[in-house]
């Protein structure tokens, strides 16, 4: 097998899985461990994949964003821990917006049945979990719903955000860097969360350690747009530190 094959058929099981090893990726395509180790380098500095001890996962961009399946099997116990920091940052809010995503769904199933909250959302998913708690009032936005995350998007999500005063937005991005913000691929996207983003009094992104320095195609708000970040704790201490510097209490669980 050529370089070239090989690099195509590592991006291929890299988007395919999620995630992937070095070793694994050996005896898959019958080549040392050297020459993988570089292929991933290859793609890492074309930036198609980001590496980690002995592995890599991809990066998501224009061209490619990981389903809502695959999503709902990687680190699901990580998700879950954030998704609990980021509940027990409600305070008194009584509205609140739910992005798309699924931790922010872990959100969702984790936030408190017994005072009344209005949830707004995108997530078909989020709305139909919460539809049938009796202190609960849930509002979908309206719009295209996207079939990889079954959320809905475009101008009319969009329109509705823009008539709303929202106490609490928990978003979630593809990327998050200090000198782009928060990036996702898709403009319809994007177009919903600076909405919410500018519709909320605060605003708390929830994500994954590998989100970090990561950046996508469209960038729909700044790290100083936030009053908190909820990310896991293998985000390091020092970087932690340097977002915290541009405004955000980060907090890792």
């Amino acid at each position: 097998m050529q370089a070239q094959q090989r690099r195509h058929r590592i991006l291929e099981l890299v988007r395919a899985e999620g995630q992937v090893l070095v070793a694994k990726l050996a005896v898959e395509l019958a080549a040392a461990p050297e020459t993988i180790r570089r292929d991933l380098r290859v793609l890492e500095e074309h930036g198609l994949v980001r590496r980690t001890h002995g592995g890599a996962y991809p990066v998501e961009s224009a061209g490619f964003e990981s389903s809502l399946a695959a999503r709902t099997t990687r680190r699901v116990h990580d998700k879950r821990r954030i998704a609990g920091a980021a509940v027990a940052l409600l305070q008194d809010a009584e509205t609140v917006f739910i992005d798309e995503g699924f931790t922010p769904q872990l959100i969702a199933e984790a936030l408190p049945r017994d005072r009344r909250l209005t949830v707004i959302t995108a997530s078909l998913i989020t709305a139909a979990g919460l539809a049938t708690a009796p202190m609960m009032t849930v509002l979908v936005l309206g719009g295209r719903v996207r079939g990889r995350t079954l959320a809905t998007v475009d101008h009319w999500a969009g329109d509705m955000l823009a008539g709303f005063v929202i106490d609490l937005a928990f978003v979630g991005a593809n990327g998050i860097s200090r000198d782009h913000g928060l990036t996702t691929p898709d403009p319809a996207v994007a177009h919903v969360k600076s909405r919410a983003m500018r519709a909320a009094r605060r605003r708390v992104f929830v994500g994954l350690h590998t989100k970090f320095g990561a950046n996508s195609f469209c960038r729909f708000a700044d790290i100083a747009d936030l009053e908190a970040i909820v990310t896991d704790a293998h985000l390091g201490a020092a970087e932690a530190h340097r977002y915290s510097v541009l405004g955000p209490q980060v907090i890792r669980v």
